[in-house]
């Protein structure tokens, strides 16, 4: 049985980026990272832009102009104005190519055919310059850059519609139990509907993870190492829930020493979640945790969150952790390190009732894990705790 520090510290160490290179569609990037740079193929703006309403000058030394037209944003007429002549101008729209400043609607006076500006303003005022955000050639984003809603939305603004990305690892779901039915189906005595996969299905789509399959095995060995064995062959990640403790049905973990598995650690000295295993077989993680889905939930967030980070990024990332006051006691039992369901708002940490590994009730109401350490049996009002924080 392992740390927790060293667990984490072998999955940092055992898990590598992918580095594998796909074409999207830049409206289904969400999430990921860009494997190449992009060079922006035009200028941003593509012309000089009225930065607000108003009007459009030719300046000279009066404050008075005459007025000779309109440009909205879209139009793509193009004014020609001599010194003192003016144009009615709309955020967005193009700047006649000799106006040379735009004062704001409201600093103007206008009198039919006749405006006249409250004050003399400077050349360029209130006027963006032609590739001002960027410039025909110039890098638009660096190799590397997560593609956020903005970043998708400033490449969608330069004309671009696919991009070179890190590919995102291929992950297998697997559920092991006779107990199992699937939602929908009559619930028979001694049979309980099958709950992880959708769970961490949708924990993975959360995190924009999306190339997952779901695959469900009855008790039975052969059964287990077939399909163990040709998701480990397909996939860059399986993950297993159920059948790794030492039962006399529980059988992924022969099948994983059957199928030569590098077993990197089994058992982490913590709760829940103690019957936990990692490994490897060449490019493939394996993660099978404890069937106990608020167990496994906690080792998802807690250890397979920073595997999924590593295989898209070369930074190692982790949930957040930050400094909070309880506002609730608990007494922890045993030796190991807990963590537990908790709810975290403004620098307060509340930890709820009902932390069993079997419950998913307090889970469904948490945005944190409070983190007590092994040397902790008590834990009382005000006392500074260690938060994760999940990404609800």
């Amino acid at each position: 049985m392992v740390s927790i520090h060293d667990a984490l510290n072998a999955v940092k160490n055992n898990i590598n980026p992918l580095f594998k290179e796909t074409i999207k569609p830049l409206e289904r990037c969400g999430g990921y990272y860009l494997s190449k740079d992009i060079v922006s193929p035009i200028n941003m703006p593509p012309f000089r832009q009225s930065a607000m309403d108003g009007y459009a000058l030719f300046l000279h030394s009066d404050l008075a102009y005459t007025l000779i037209g309109e440009v909205k944003a879209g139009d793509s007429h193009e004014l020609v104005l001599k010194p003192g002549e003016a144009v009615r101008i709309f955020t967005g729209a193009p700047v006649p190519e000799t106006a040379n400043a735009v004062m704001m609607q409201e600093k103007v006076v206008v009198n039919d055919s006749k405006i006249t500006i409250e004050n003399d303003i400077p050349v360029a005022h209130n006027i963006r310059p032609l590739g001002e955000q960027v410039k025909t050639g110039e890098l638009a984003l660096k190799k590397g850059t997560k593609l956020t809603p903005a970043a998708i939305g400033y490449l969608t603004s330069l004309g671009i519609t696919e991009v070179a990305v890190y590919k995102k690892p291929s992950i297998a779901l697997i559920t092991t139990g006779n107990e199992l039915v699937e939602p929908g189906k009559p619930l028979v005595y001694g049979k309980i509907y099958e709950s992880n996969s959708k769970m961490l299905l949708n924990a993975l789509y959360n995190l924009k993870f999306y190339d997952v399959t779901i695959h469900k095995i009855e008790d039975d060995y052969i059964k287990t190492k077939n399909k163990l064995e040709t998701v480990i062959n397909t996939n860059d990640m399986v993950i297993v829930t159920g059948g790794i403790s030492v039962g006399d049905y529980d059988f992924v973990g022969k099948a994983l020493k059957e199928l030569q598995v590098e077993e990197v650690f089994y058992k982490v000295k913590q709760k829940p979640g103690k019957p936990l295993f990692f490994g490897k077989k060449e490019d493939t993680a394996i993660f099978a945790l404890p069937g106990n889905p608020a167990a496994a939930l906690s080792c998802f967030y807690v250890y397979v969150f920073i595997a999924l980070q590593k295989m898209v990024n070369k930074d190692i990332v982790e949930l957040p952790r930050v400094k909070a006051k309880s506002v609730s006691k608990f007494e922890k039992r045993g030796d190991r390190p807990q963590f537990l369901k908790a709810i975290y708002n403004d620098d307060e940490v509340e930890i709820l009732e009902g932390q069993n590994s079997s419950m998913l009730q307090t889970f469904a109401l948490s945005n944190a894990l409070v983190f007590a350490p092994e040397d902790v049996s008590e834990i009382k009002h005000n006392d500074m705790l260690e938060v994760i924080l999940l990404p609800n």
